[in-house]
């Protein structure tokens, strides 16, 4: 059994409420719905993760946010998260964290493909 937490791509209105939402930029969120947000740095030369200027991405450091808050108890419980990338370049950051980032790729798996 995989006990890592799902995470799907998708739309805010596809969380369930159980789902807690990671949401790229400003876009909205549903009344009392468990949520993060990333921002993408714009004008960057090197590649989505790149280390050398991003120790951490944004989309890492928002769901690791969001998984301390879970275990702290400070937010209500969720067993599964709805990304909602803005576009192309949010989607592939998702993407590039959860395939790249040791502590995201620990505690969350992608699904729904």
């Amino acid at each position: 059994m995989d006990a890592r937490v799902k995470l799907r791509i998708g739309t805010a209105d596809m969380a369930g409420p159980e789902d807690a939402l990671l949401i790229e930029g400003a876009g909205g969120v549903p009344d009392g719905a468990v949520h993060a947000r990333f921002v993408l740095p714009e004008g960057t030369a090197h590649g989505i993760s790149c280390a050398c200027c991003l120790p951490r991405g944004p989309v890492a450091e928002a769901l690791s946010g969001l998984f301390l808050q879970r275990v702290r108890g400070e937010v209500r419980f969720f067993s599964g998260i709805v990304a909602v990338p803005a576009g192309v370049a949010g989607e592939a950051a998702i993407r590039a964290a959860l395939r790249e980032d040791p502590m995201v790729s620990a505690r969350f798996r992608l699904t729904g493909e």
